[in-house]
């Protein structure tokens, strides 16, 4: 009898676990697809704000290569690099690095940067920092994130690549100085990495599946 019933309630339990594990996979496909639209969309709206659309001609979303650099990138994982086009000739890029040291974690960029090298702009793509500090570096919080516009290597000099509590000239927030601190030394980084790859980056052919080069390999 006892085994019976311990043979009853397995298979019920078995097919409960097989209907929901059919519910599981069929709420996973039907979401799918919305999910990666939607990401794109966030994406492709991302570079529109850092590579404005009427400088480039080419489908700047497709137009993408990957790149990694642990040091300067943030991140030992490949990197993405959307490369915008006008005429056939590049005109800018915007590349994702991660600034690894904010405040709650690490915070995920959006720079655009022009072909001679200077900052077309720059977005938060994902962060966890506190609400009302830390989320100023939100361009919809406050416009602090608009100040690396038209920044270079060479505007401000590397010395002065830091927040002003560092002897920079990037403010920092009330309260809240790791998470711009994070967020300035990433950006810069970022310009440094391309200063080292500007020769190769734009010549890469676009490929789904490549090893990554290191910032310091031959191309």
């Amino acid at each position: 009898m006892l085994s019976r019933y311990m043979t009853r309630s397995a298979i019920l339990l078995g097919l409960f676990a097989l209907v929901g594990t059919g519910i599981v996979a069929l709420v996973y496909l039907e979401t799918k697809q919305p999910i990666a639209e939607a990401e794109r969309a966030f994406m492709l709206r991302s570079l529109h704000e850092v590579i404005k659309p009427a400088l480039h001609d080419n489908d700047i979303f497709s137009d993408v290569i990957t790149v990694t650099d642990p040091e300067l990138l943030g991140t030992p994982d490949p990197v993405p690099v959307f490369r915008a086009r006008r005429n056939g000739r590049p005109v800018a890029l915007a590349i994702t690095p991660i600034a690894p040291e904010g405040y709650v974690g690490p915070i995920k960029l959006l720079v655009g940067i022009n072909v001679d090298g200077s900052i077309l702009g720059v977005r938060v793509l994902s962060h966890r920092e506190t609400p009302g500090l830390g989320d100023s570096i939100e361009v919809k919080r406050s416009p602090w994130i608009l100040s690396f516009n038209g920044r270079s290597l060479n505007n401000p000099k590397a010395e002065a690549w830091s927040v002003r509590r560092d002897g920079g000239e990037f403010d920092q927030f009330t309260g809240a100085t790791i998470t711009p601190r994070a967020v300035v030394k990433a950006v810069h980084n970022a310009l440094v990495f391309y200063e080292k790859n500007k020769d190769w980056l734009f010549k890469r052919p676009t490929l789904k599946a490549e090893k990554p080069l290191m910032s310091h390999e031959t191309p």
